[in-house]
C-alpha cells in the first residue's frame, strides 16, 4: 500500500516546530465524479460495546481504534481484538443518556510526542452542560482521568441537541460542533445568535492560550473583532452537527447536520457562513417556524432528505481507502433510525451521483476511520463495530 509521510509545522511563541509523523496510508485517487458508486457490504470486527458512538484512530501508526462508549469509557480494538481495560474511564463525571454523555474524542495531530487528546462530555454542574476538556495518555495504552485541563463549558438549556463531535483539522486547529440548545424548533434562536456558542462551528488553537482563555483563537477566524459575535465561530446555524468530518483527499468538511420535523441535510461547512437554522430547515423554511421565510445570504446545504426516507442524519466520510477502488471519492452516511447507508458523489459544486447502499439492522450513531483510511459503521444498539467492504469479501 502506497504511504506518505505528514510534515506539519507549528508556531509555538514565535518559533515554528517541525515535527514529522509516521507514516500514513496515502488517499486514493479520485475517479470523477460521474464515476458510479459501487455497492457495499458489512463485516463485524468486534462486539460487546455499551451503547457506542465514536471509533477513530489516534495517527500513531499502530493499528489500533478507539471507541467512545456514550457512558463515559474509551475503549481499545486492537489487532481486532476489543481490551478489557479501558484507555479512558471518566464515568463519575459524564450525565450521559438520551443525547448526553461521553460524545467525542480527538487525538492531537503530535500525541505520539506530547500524548494530549480532548473528549466533549455533557454533565451536571450547576445545571447541564458541555465540557471540552484535555487528558493525557500517562501509561501505555491508559490515560489518568485525574489529569483533565477544562479548555470550555457551555451551558446547556435543554437536554438534546448538544452536537459533541471534535475533530482536528488540516490546518491543526480544534473544530467543535455545537448544537442548538435543544427544545423543538429552537426556542432561543440561537442558531441565528453569532454571540453565543451554540448552533455553531466552533474552531480553537489548544497550542496557545488566550489573556483570558485556555485556548488561542485562530487569527483568521471570521468573526474577530465584530461586535456581538464569538471569536471561537467558524461558521454557523446549524441545528444538532451530530457528526463531521475532513475529506483526506479535498479537505473539504462535510456536516450532517440533524433535521427537526421534515428534512436532513448535509452541508459542506466554508468560513464564516449561515446554514440557516432556524429560519431554513434542510432546503425548506421551517415548517413551523416560518413557512415563508428570506433565506437570501443563508448557505444551502449540498444535499437533503425528507422523513419518513430517514428521521436521524449520521454524517461519514467521504471514502479514501484503497480496499474499494470504485467507492474512492464517496461521501458514506445513514440514517440512525431508518439504518439505511447511503453514497453520494460531490464535485464541488453539485451532487453528481447518490444512491442508497444498504438497508441495515444497525443503530448507525456514527462512522469510522482508520489510518488506512478505510470505514466502520458503529452500532449503538448492539455494541458492534463493523468494517466497510465490498461485497463478497471474507
Amino acid at each position: 500500500m502506497t504511504t506518505a509521510r505528514l510534515i506539519v509545522l507549528l508556531f509555538l511563541g514565535s518559533f515554528p516546530v517541525l515535527f514529522v509523523e509516521a507514516a500514513v496510508a496515502a488517499a486514493c485517487a479520485d475517479p470523477g465524479p460521474d464515476r458510479p458508486i459501487p455497492p457495499i457490504a458489512l463485516q463485524e470486527l468486534v462486539d460487546g460495546l455499551n451503547e457506542p458512538v465514536q471509533l477513530t484512530h489516534a495517527g500513531d501508526a499502530t493499528g489500533r481504534l478507539f471507541v467512545v462508549e456514550q457512558r463515559g469509557v474509551i475503549r481499545v480494538i486492537d489487532r481486532g481484538v476489543l481490551r478489557t481495560e479501558p484507555f479512558l474511564d471518566i464515568r463519575e463525571r459524564v450525565n450521559s443518556g438520551g443525547e448526553k454523555g461521553l460524545l467525542s474524542v480527538a487525538f492531537h495531530p503530535q500525541y505520539q510526542n506530547n500524548r494530549r487528546f480532548y473528549v466533549d462530555y455533557t454533565t451536571r454542574e450547576n445545571g447541564l452542560r458541555t465540557v471540552v476538556a484535555q487528558f493525557k495518555r500517562t501509561a501505555p495504552g491508559r490515560a489518568n482521568s485525574q489529569n483533565e485541563r477544562v479548555l470550555l463549558k457551555i451551558a446547556q438549556p435543554f437536554a438534546n441537541h448538544n452536537g459533541g463531535q471534535l475533530v482536528f483539522g488540516p490546518d491543526g486547529y480544534l473544530y467543535i460542533g455545537m448544537g442548538d440548545g435543544g427544545g423543538a424548533n429552537d426556542p432561543h434562536e440561537n442558531g441565528q445568535n453569532p454571540n453565543t456558542l451554540l448552533g455553531a462551528l466552533l474552531r480553537i488553537d489548544v497550542n496557545r492560550t488566550g489573556t483570558t482563555l485556555p485556548y488561542g483563537i485562530p487569527a483568521d477566524n471570521p468573526f474577530i473583532g465584530k461586535p456581538r459575535h464569538r471569536a471561537e465561530l467558524w461558521a454557523y446555524g446549524l441545528r444538532n452537527p451530530w457528526r463531521f468530518s475532513f475529506d483526506a483527499g479535498t479537505g473539504r468538511l462535510y456536516l450532517a447536520d440533524v433535521g427537526q420535523d421534515r428534512a436532513e441535510e448535509i452541508d459542506v461547512i466554508e468560513r464564516g457562513r449561515n446554514y440557516g437554522w432556524n429560519i431554513m430547515e434542510g432546503n425548506i423554511c421551517t415548517p413551523a417556524v416560518n413557512r415563508q421565510c428570506d433565506s437570501s445570504g443563508l448557505a444551502p446545504p449540498i444535499f437533503t432528505y425528507l422523513h419518513p426516507e430517514g428521521f436521524s442524519i449520521t454524517g461519514g466520510f467521504v471514502y479514501r481507502g484503497n480496499a474499494i477502488p470504485g467507492l474512492c471519492g464517496v461521501y458514506i452516511y445513514g440514517d440512525y433510525v431508518t439504518q439505511r447507508i447511503w453514497g453520494l458523489r460531490y464535485d464541488g459544486h453539485r451532487v453528481t451521483r447518490q444512491r442508497k447502499l444498504l438497508d441495515t439492522s444497525h443503530a448507525i450513531s456514527s462512522f469510522g476511520e482508520d489510518q488506512q483510511h478505510e470505514l466502520y459503521v458503529v452500532d449503538h444498539g448492539s455494541g458492534a463495530i463493523l468494517k466497510i467492504v465490498a461485497p463478497g469479501s471474507s
